[in-house]
């Protein structure tokens, strides 16, 4: 299977958002090359705006554009975008409700030899905490894409969440659509659900076919929207299979795993089963090495699995 980092669809996306929005302006904190934007650079540069290593700044001057009512996109990896910038995305951002989307790349543990300052498990918990703020983490270069086109006219502040490792191709760019709040059922089951976002989509798809050899018939749903989160898909997976497990590139806290729980328990309690980073920081090591150290592969969603089921 074709493999990307969905932050090269991130660049490649913004220079196809930027043939159908001439109003598009995007901003970065002298990492071009790292976020990608450096494509859209190349394509507009008259429309792309190195602010430097000021990422507080960065944000002030995207809320700044958003209120002159132009189409804005900041860009810089997770861990400053969502931490270091987090007073002024907070209260001037999403306080004033501002059409400001944030294009944060490098997250989650297979940021890799960067090691634990760079490797952010905290900002889908602290960006989804915000009021009005809606939070994207797509799954694959096809959903990447989308995820962008679509936000470009969804009102109001959007984090976007994209990863620096490769991730596989498994969506149709001929029938993909993108919706806001809406998960996807990759692969019905009445046994036990699997419930991913980013990266961990991919590992999920196959342990769902390694389950499926052993004969465990496990339902698999894509979360890209974690908020809104797709209430209705989650509780109807809850009503039929019983349990659920969770599988994100993030800690176990006020991520997937926390949304996906807080919706089942309103709603319908069965057992939900965390698989993320658990309450650590990371440290440096090959991305793939790591994923596989911290539990994040196909191999131990299997495991979990049937250990879930008692099998």
């Amino acid at each position: 299977m074709e493999k990307k980092a969905t932050r090269e669809s991130y660049g490649e996306g913004l220079v196809l958002l930027a043939e159908k929005r001439p109003d598009l302006i995007v901003l970065d904190a002298d990492l071009a090359a790292a976020t990608k934007t450096g494509i859209f650079k190349k394509a507009c540069p008259d429309k792309h705006f190195d602010c430097g290593i000021a990422e507080a700044n960065m944000m002030g001057v995207a809320a700044g554009i958003a209120a002159t009512g132009k189409l804005v996109f900041a860009s810089s990896f997770a861990m400053f975008a969502a931490g270091r910038a987090f007073e002024i995305v907070r209260n001037s951002i999403c306080y004033p409700n501002l059409t400001v989307k944030i294009g944060a790349t490098h997250a989650g543990i297979s940021v890799g030899e960067d090691g634990a300052s760079h490797q952010c498990n905290e900002d889908i918990a602290l960006m989804t905490a915000i009021p009005n703020m809606t939070v994207i983490n797509p799954a694959d270069d096809v959903e990447a894409k989308a995820a962008v086109l679509a936000m470009a006219d969804y009102v109001g502040p959007t984090y976007m969440r994209f990863g620096r490792l490769a991730a596989p191709i498994f969506n149709d760019a001929a029938t993909y659509k993108f919706e806001v709040g809406k998960g996807v059922q990759i692969k019905d089951g009445k046994d036990i659900t699997i419930v991913a976002t980013g990266l961990m989509v991919g590992e999920a798809i196959e342990a769902g076919k390694a389950l499926a050899e052993q004969g465990i018939d496990a339902r698999v749903i894509n979360i890209h929207t974690i908020k809104p989160i797709d209430r209705d898909i989650i509780i109807k997976a809850a009503k039929e299979t019983g349990k659920i497990i969770t599988v994100e590139e993030h800690s176990v806290i006020g991520g997937l795993g926390s949304a996906v729980a807080n919706v089942v328990t309103e709603e319908c309690p069965v057992p939900v089963i965390k698989i993320g980073v658990n309450d650590c920081f990371g440290h440096s090591g090959p991305a793939a090495a790591l994923l596989k150290e911290f539990g994040l592969s196909a191999e131990n969603i299997v495991n979990v699995t049937k250990a879930a089921l008692g099998k």
